[in-house]
């Protein structure tokens, strides 16, 4: 077992009202719902586009959600949106986020502190093994779309690195990292000018099926590490237990969440941007609890499915954790990450 999956394995347990507080969710509802309507005011300028991981046209309808249409490709299985807001529609609406500044000005500051030790901590202490394991050195690390800045404000009173650069295009959350003291280049990674370069390792955690066109991203991630550097990306994964069963109804399924892609369609987009995959795993820790929380609430009925009764509502408090390490270690969360090297030749 390597050291990043012995972190895997003796992760705490996590609970979604730990990092989603419920007492402020009806105001972010709200707040993501007028979000959600600014971006219909724009649909005549949405565009259709193919796999966003293989460039396949084949394509049948999964379901719809908020308004939106997701496909999956006929040849890689992604799930995608299509038609999709534009580039830019979207960077307006980061820029305009009535829920990204709802979530750094309230629901981020009140989960902090879990976040911190039960999330951020465990991500920090595999990102250190995957350098250790993977002969990586520890100078500079960028991480891009830090959010409120918890990982990286984290690395740095570790000194795990001898430099950690942040890139954050939305203002609130960007302001939010400088006030940890961070060096923040407040714009897209695809936009920066030079400013950023030869950086051992790069992470994007949850960033990557926001964009418009992720194989950019990763271009432009190609072009800020050194050759041999560390690739590091967390997304959700649209082959996961809680994608499978609920479909439109699993958390991961967003009208911001345009690219879900699998453990094999995301090595297929990473490799034809010029890296080595080196491994995949999906760590997730909130699967189970996310269908049992439907069950429970007459979300999803499982008459008729008596092994789901059994595990997810008769029997939960008994065997809900240790299916979760079951999907975990299968690759059957719907918490994905990849590890890459940069190779010499895109």
């Amino acid at each position: 077992m390597t050291e990043a999956k012995r972190y895997d394995k003796v992760a705490e347990r996590l609970r979604e009202n730990e990092i989603r507080p419920a007492e402020l969710l009806s105001e972010q509802e709200a707040a993501f719902a007028r979000d959600v309507e600014r971006l219909h005011q724009r649909s005549a300028e949405f565009v259709e586009v193919d796999c966003p991981a293989c460039g396949s046209a084949l394509r049948k309808n999964a379901f719809e959600k908020y308004g939106f249409t997701f496909l999956r490709c006929g040849s890689c299985a992604t799930l995608y949106m299509s038609p999709r807001p534009s580039e830019e529609v979207m960077a307006d609406y980061y820029r305009n986020s009535e829920n990204y500044a709802y979530w750094a000005k309230h629901i981020f500051p009140a989960s902090e502190d879990i976040r911190r030790e039960k999330i951020h901590k465990p991500w920090l202490a595999r990102v250190v093994a995957y350098c250790d394991q993977y002969c990586i050195e520890r100078g500079t690390m960028v991480e891009i779309g830090p959010g409120f800045g918890t990982f990286s404000s984290l690395a740095i009173e570790q000194k795990v690195f001898k430099r950690v650069v942040a890139i954050e295009p939305t203002p609130e959350l960007a302001e939010a990292c400088r006030r940890r003291g961070m060096v923040v280049f407040e714009k897209r990674v695809e936009d920066l000018c030079n400013e950023v370069a030869d950086a051992d390792v790069v992470v994007a955690f949850e960033v990557i099926e926001h964009l418009f066109e992720p194989s950019r991203l990763l271009s432009s991630l190609y072009a800020v590490l050194r050759p041999g550097g560390l690739l590091v990306l967390s997304c959700p994964n649209g082959e996961g237990f809680d994608v499978a069963v609920l479909g439109p109804g699993s958390k991961a399924v967003d009208a911001e969440h345009v690219n879900l892609f699998n453990p094999a369609s995301l090595g297929v987009l990473v490799r034809s941007c010029g890296f080595e995959v080196l491994e995949v795993n999906t760590p997730g820790r909130l699967d189970a609890e996310f269908v049992h929380d439907a069950i429970v609430k007459d979300e999803y009925n499982v008459s008729g499915q008596p092994f789901l009764q059994r595990v997810l509502v008769d029997e939960w408090e008994r065997l809900g954790g240790d299916f979760q390490q079951f999907l975990a270690e299968h690759q059957l969360s719907s918490h994905m990450w990849l590890v890459a090297r940069k190779q010499d030749q895109p």
